[in-house]
């Protein structure tokens, strides 16, 4: 029932202003209005459409849970037992280091909403946080995402986490929790954010750090998905600015519409790391492990060098994307801003002892991964770059 609030003017003393309060009706002139009382509705939060949303996530989350985890629907926190109880899958950790990676998808999230395609961007998400971890050899355990958007929304709300529970299942990790803030004065509507987090775990003797990287291994590249979650401001600029084309048009050179070409979702390369690293559990293979983000290849895999070591990339060992030249074309844009923005159709490397390069290259396609050897180390400073 609303909140009735006698506001007035009275001719009568100080005494009386009570009573006409109660009454409205008594004493000189009395001027009142109705002031009604607020909720959190009223402020852009409805409370029965959040728990509306809430009831479609359990689901989404159960799909991706593995024996590790232990229920805890309704609480506080995410539960997830480090090793396995049965003897059978226990990893049997001498010294288990966890390992950490978050991320976001940058302003590809502009173009999923501007298009209105919002089912796959979640796996852009876990792949940006996965592929990190994966790095150091690790094995994802567990994913937690935070969403933020203006409005409560359950549909759109159920496309984002079905993208981020199908990208935990590509990644072998569970997702365990996750945030959902509704903040109306901070986001336009229809916008929103997306933020994501990975736990992993490597045991100590097994880390790869790229420190073992010496000079004549061999730089294994596999093949990106397209421009994958980096990049995408200069894309935007080049495609919408420069190039005048809308997400709809479609592009004869790329066989497919922009949106199509710019929502192609990153590649996660957790079965790939994982069948490498299970097949040489006695030896010590692989000497670095880089994933191909902002900055391009030489910038990812040049933070992985040894002081000693440089790493040199030939030119035409892999195959450039479409959509990259695409881009470049539109753009004019100079071959060095672009090697330094995008993955250029590589977004993975691992760094190989050369007497096994082919037959990890051959596990490597076996999987469905294109794969080609790019490059070599040699002795130097720490730098990675092109061959001349």
């Amino acid at each position: 029932m609303p909140l009735v609030e006698f506001v007035g003017i009275v001719d009568n003393s100080p005494e009386d202003v009570h009573g006409l309060a109660r009454a409205g009706l008594q004493g000189g002139s009395l001027t009142f209005g109705i002031r009604m009382a607020i909720t959190y509705k009223d402020s852009g939060v409805d409370l029965e459409v959040y728990e509306e949303s809430m009831r479609r996530l359990p689901k989404l989350m159960h799909r991706t849970f593995t024996p590790r985890v232990m229920r805890n629907d309704g609480g506080f926190a995410g539960l997830f037992a480090l090793d396995f109880s049965q003897k059978l899958f226990a990893r049997n950790y001498k010294q288990p280091i966890l390992v950490s990676g978050t991320d976001g998808v940058g302003t590809k999230l502009k173009v999923a909403i501007l298009a209105k395609q919002h089912a796959t961007i979640g796996i852009d998400l876990v792949a940006m946080c996965v592929n990190d971890v994966l790095c150091t050899g690790a094995e994802p355990l567990f994913f937690l995402d935070y969403v933020a958007m203006s409005k409560d929304d359950p549909t759109l709300l159920e496309q984002l986490v079905q993208g981020i529970s199908d990208g935990c299942i590509d990644g072998e990790c569970s997702l365990i929790g996750g945030e959902t803030a509704i903040m109306p004065d901070h986001y336009e509507p229809g916008d929103y954010e997306l933020a994501g987090f990975c736990v992993g775990v490597v045991d100590k003797s097994n880390i790869i750090s790229g420190k073992a990287i010496q000079s004549g291994d061999v730089i294994l590249g596999i093949n990106s998905s397209g421009i994958h979650s980096n990049g995408y401001s200069l894309a935007r600029k080049a495609i919408f600015d420069v190039g005048k084309y809308q997400l709809e048009s479609y592009i004869p050179e790329l066989q497919t519409t922009v949106a199509q070409a710019l929502l192609e979702p990153t590649l996660i390369y957790s079965r790939l790391t994982r069948t490498i690293l299970s097949h040489y559990k006695t030896k010590t293979v692989v000497h670095g492990l880089a994933h191909i983000t902002g900055g391009g290849l030489l910038e990812n895999t040049e933070r992985i060098l040894p002081p000693d070591v440089d790493l040199i990339f030939e030119r035409g060992s892999w195959p450039i994307l479409p959509v990259f030249q695409w881009i470049q074309q539109l753009g004019q844009i100079a071959d060095s801003e672009m090697d330094q923005v995008f993955n250029m159709g590589v977004g993975f490397v691992v760094i190989v002892r050369p007497y096994f390069a082919t037959s990890i290259q051959n596990m490597i396609k076996s999987l469905g991964f294109e794969c080609w050897p790019i490059g070599q180390a040699i002795e130097g400073t720490g730098k990675s770059r092109f061959a001349k």
